[in-house]
């Protein structure tokens, strides 16, 4: 069976107060409501990794992931955080291939590959992101995009590698364009990328994938949503910035 999990995205949000007060609640709550058979990700800011990371006490299903990573390992690269870097603050998860460092900072597939290959290297588990935009929608190629994502930067993996990845669906053109996915479109397209992955390694290691909705869940809708049989949960990105409606998405199940 896939694990359940509840991943929120902060993306650039929240100041150090902020930061703490929201980690704490987040953690408080978890141990009262959240079945311990979920697990909850929180995705901060470079800065506020280490704090939160120990906000999370003896929490059993609490970790913390980062949002990125450089593709090296160390060296002459101003500005980047390193894979090892974050190992060593004892981070768990890294988001990779969120559709907004696609677009606004051009990461190739290729590029990827490498960031998934070095995340794996220093024991840590990557939130891969795909998804097509608007116009490939339209166009009827969402299919063909998903699928290129992953057998470029991810089917190079062997299957022992590939057990310890997560796959986020983000249907770009539902975010932000006044357009919905619906909970069928959902599931068709998780459904899509499980095929995809017992083609390459196999119905044990499909049936073990968790593969998350990425497309502006939030308490309202994440019922409904998880309730399709191949979403194993949510990459949360707004509602993940209040721990109430957080919360509330992972009671969800």
């Amino acid at each position: 069976m896939a694990k359940k999990i509840v991943a929120g995205n902060w993306k650039m949000n929240t100041l150090k107060e902020d930061a703490e007060k929201l980690a704490s609640e987040v953690v408080n709550m978890a141990k009262d409501e959240v079945p311990s058979d979920v697990t909850l990700i929180m995705c901060t800011p470079f800065l506020h990794l280490a704090k939160v990371k120990s906000l999370t006490g003896s929490a059993t299903n609490v970790f913390v992931g980062a949002q990125n990573c450089y593709e090296k390992a160390n060296g002459a690269y101003t500005g980047e955080i390193a894979a090892p870097m974050l190992h060593s603050y004892g981070i768990d998860y890294v988001i990779l291939g969120h559709s907004e460092r696609r677009e606004y900072f051009k990461e190739s597939n290729a590029v990827l590959a490498a960031k998934v290959d070095i995340v794996l290297e220093n024991d840590m588990l990557p939130i891969f992101c795909c998804g097509e935009v608007l116009d490939e929608r339209e166009a009827g190629k969402q299919n063909e995009v998903v699928k290129n994502q992953l057998e470029e930067s991810l089917f190079h993996l062997s299957a022992d590698d590939f057990t310890k990845v997560v796959i986020a669906y983000e249907p770009v053109w539902a975010i932000g364009t006044g357009k919905t996915a619906t909970s069928e479109q959902a599931q068709e397209m998780h459904a899509y990328i499980r095929g995809l992955v017992k083609e390459k390694y196999g119905e044990a290691v499909a049936a073990e994938t968790s593969v998350l909705y990425g497309g502006s869940c939030k308490p309202s809708n994440a019922p409904e949503l998880f309730a399709c049989p191949d979403v194993d949960g949510g990459l949360i990105g707004g509602a993940s910035l209040k721990s109430r409606d957080f919360i509330d998405i992972a009671k969800s199940y």
